[in-house]
């Protein structure tokens, strides 16, 4: 073994080979000279020959005053290297010497005594270029400063990542004691952070070299146990000069506060597409349910996880409603919406039935006042007055339903129903701005569910007019078979003024009639209802159709302006013809066994409540087997497709005189009657048979 390895503490490995300057003292390339007592140079470092210029032949033996100092300085530096000799406190300071190149630097000297074991005595000077010290010493002072005030978190890690040292402001952001972090691991400071997942990150850094930049890391510390804060971290491997690892350095940030204003500022972002979205998807219609329906597709999921829209039974009558502190709350479901929440669902009444809710039911109270009701965290006694039923109560306690809020609906100052949400996946209780958002969606949609309802009611009310109207004719009349639909528009147009009548008279005959008032609502239904009157009045006369027209003609041009188009006809089976007139109306089918089906060409006319143009009658041969089929125009037009093509699409389905004219009638309105069409439809098939 060498002396050098001999010469290494137990447990190290040995330094083999040479090893580059890397240390503070290489750095400032400290020189190193020995004085004797008479102030003669005995020992001369390589940096003493760097700093002054003198090679060791050049300086041992000489006098150090005389080789380095200017003559005037020669008296003082005598002084000094006495003083340091007799009383053996050292000096230091600056002084100028003179270089072998004859040029002045100013040195910085650190001079003290020393003594060998025979009790002589030495000068032991250490000098330095004092630029290269005071440079040295800023840089030092200026990142003691840094650290030391930064408003940063700095700490430093050993190569065990145990602490060595922290700033104050980490010391502030963990609420420990810097004294207490020495020494000591993440875990066993910070034992609220998730220190595997720092600590895995630290090892990475010290075995490749590559920093963590910005990571976030949650959690808790001493300095604010209650409240989780967000910290960006930084960290860096330390090496030093001879690429020896040192450990690492961490900068720590508490950006909390940026970040909670960045969630808020993504949450109004969101509130704001979520209320823009509700302005574009609800009240596409003036469909009541589907409004309902709409309302609850936005809140599900991005406000809750569960949402339900209920409406006073009174209010979906057309009544208004005021609940008393002591009654309950009749509410009929309109639309419930839940993304993967089987039992949330089966705990909320189904769409289209009503249920009664207790008086202390939330939802009773929500309506009653027209106050938002929430409950942030639901605890197990909450439930009972959340659900409908004590079953209801069990199933959202199975859903794991920990957050509720109901909103009222109310439009036009009136509460008509309420919104309630529930959260069970999402697992944030609903706050303020949750509240908020639900209270400006749910002032939204009232006013369409609002418009929706006084629409549905109206429609309603005009449909039963209508319908009670409409005639309720045999199915076999002397020498004929006949069949008839009525279809309403789609729900969202009010109903027209779409009529058919059958009509017997005397000798076997049978008068048919398909008539449309134009316009809608109620008004299109009581015009209806007076020209059907007429028309059985006029009928009862046995007038000849053109005739007939001509009459119904004039009571149209009384009624306010109306307008109406019909065909009438009367079938003679003795004869076996039909004798028709048109007033403006869509030509009627005819099919006969063996013969192509065909539109009658008959003068079209004009229609009713014109007024003034007289109205002809044609005659076509109408045998057993034969049918007619009168149409309004709501079962063939289209906006997509021409009249022509909608009219042979008609020609086409009749192609079986034998079909039960029950099945025709299915037929016709499943192909040729849109769901999205805006005309009521009225049709009337009669088929001839033979008399007995």
């Amino acid at each position: 073994m060498s002396p050098a390895e001999a010469s290494v503490p137990a447990g190290e490995d040995p330094v083999r080979g040479p090893v580059r300057p890397g240390g503070l003292l290489d750095v400032l390339s400290v020189a190193s000279v020995v004085l004797d007592a008479k102030g003669r140079i005995v020992l001369w470092s390589p940096q003493a020959e760097e700093l002054f210029g003198y090679s060791a032949q050049e300086a041992l033996g000489q006098y150090a005053a005389r080789l380095m100092v200017e003559e005037r300085h020669i008296e003082l530096v005598g002084k000094l290297f006495a003083d340091v000799m007799i009383t053996g406190q050292s000096w230091a300071g600056g002084f100028p010497i003179r270089r072998k190149d004859g040029t002045s630097l100013v040195v910085e000297f650190r001079n003290m005594r020393l003594m060998d074991d025979n009790g002589d005595v030495f000068a032991l000077g250490l000098a330095a270029d004092q630029s290269t010290v005071r440079r040295l010493e800023q840089d030092v002072a200026l990142s003691e400063r840094i650290v030391k005030q930064s408003p940063i978190g700095l700490a430093v890690f050993d190569t065990e990542l145990r602490f060595v040292s922290v700033n104050p402001a980490l010391e502030r952001i963990n609420g420990v004691p810097a004294e207490e972090h020495v020494g000591r691991t993440i875990r066993e400071v910070l034992p609220f952070l998730d220190a595997d997942a720092l600590e895995s990150a630290y090892r990475r850094v010290l075995r490749t070299g590559e920093p963590m930049i910005d990571q976030s890391a949650v959690g808790r510390t001493p300095a604010d146990p209650d409240e989780e804060h967000i910290w960006s971290v930084s960290v860096y491997r330390l090496d030093d000069a001879s690429d020896n690892v040192l450990g690492v350095a961490t900068s720590v940030v508490d950006i909390t506060e940026p970040y909670r204003a960045g969630v808020e500022a993504e949450n109004a972002r969101r509130r704001l597409a979520l209320i823009a979205d509700a302005s574009a998807r609800i009240g596409t219609t003036l469909d009541l349910d589907r409004t309902a329906r709409e309302l609850t597709e936005v809140a599900v999921p991005e406000l809750a996880d569960v949402a339900a829209v209920d409406l006073l039974d009174t209010v979906v009558e057309g009544r208004r409603s005021t609940l008393g502190p002591a009654e309950p709350a009749l509410l009929r479901a309109l639309a419930v919406r839940a993304e993967q929440e089987a039992e949330a669902v089966q705990a909320v009444q189904a769409p289209g039935t009503v249920a009664r809710y207790a008086p202390d039911r939330l939802i009773t109270e929500c309506v009653r006042t027209g106050e938002a009701v929430v409950v942030r965290r639901v605890k197990d006694e909450d439930l009972p007055r959340i659900a409908a039923s004590t079953e209801a109560a069990v199933l959202l306690g199975r859903a794991g339903v920990h957050s509720y809020l109901a909103v009222p609906l109310i439009a036009r100052g009136e509460v008509l129903g309420a919104l309630e949400l529930k959260r069970t996946r999402n697992p944030a209780p609903f706050d303020d701005d949750d509240l908020l958002l639900a209270r400006e969606l749910a002032a939204r949609a009232a006013v369409q569910i609002d418009n929706a309802r006084w629409y549905q009611n109206a429609r309603t009310t005009a449909l039963t007019l209508q319908r009670s109207l409409l005639p309720t004719h045999p199915r076999v009349t002397t020498g004929l078979e006949v069949a008839s639909r009525y279809q309403p528009a789609g729900e969202t147009v009010e109903v027209g003024g779409d009529w058919f009548d059958v009509i017997p008279l005397e000798g076997g005959r049978t008068a048919l009639v398909v008539g449309d008032v134009m316009g809608s609502g109620i008004n299109a239904a009581a015009t209806m209802g007076r020209l059907r009157t007429a028309t059985n009045t006029l009928t009862s006369l046995g007038l000849d159709p053109a005739v007939l027209l001509e009459h119904l003609d004039k009571t149209t041009s009384g009624l306010d302006h109306s307008i109406a188009t019909c065909v009438y006809a009367v079938h003679d089976p003795r004869l076996r013809q039909c004798r028709i007139a048109n007033a403006g109306h869509l030509p009627p089918a005819r099919l006969r066994p063996g013969h192509p089906p065909e539109l009658l060409d008959l003068p079209t006319g004009v229609p009713l409540g014109v007024g003034g143009i007289p109205f002809s009658t044609t005659t076509v041969d109408f045998e057993p087997g034969d049918e007619l089929v009168f149409y309004t125009d709501g079962l063939v037009e289209t906006r997509s497709h021409s009249l022509d093509e909608r009219l042979d699409a008609l020609l086409a389905l009749l192609d079986d005189p034998a079909r039960p004219l029950e099945e025709v009638c299915d037929l016709l309105l499943r192909e040729l009657h849109h769901p999205d069409n805006h005309d009521d439809v009225a049709l009337l098939i009669a088929r001839a048979q033979e008399l007995p």
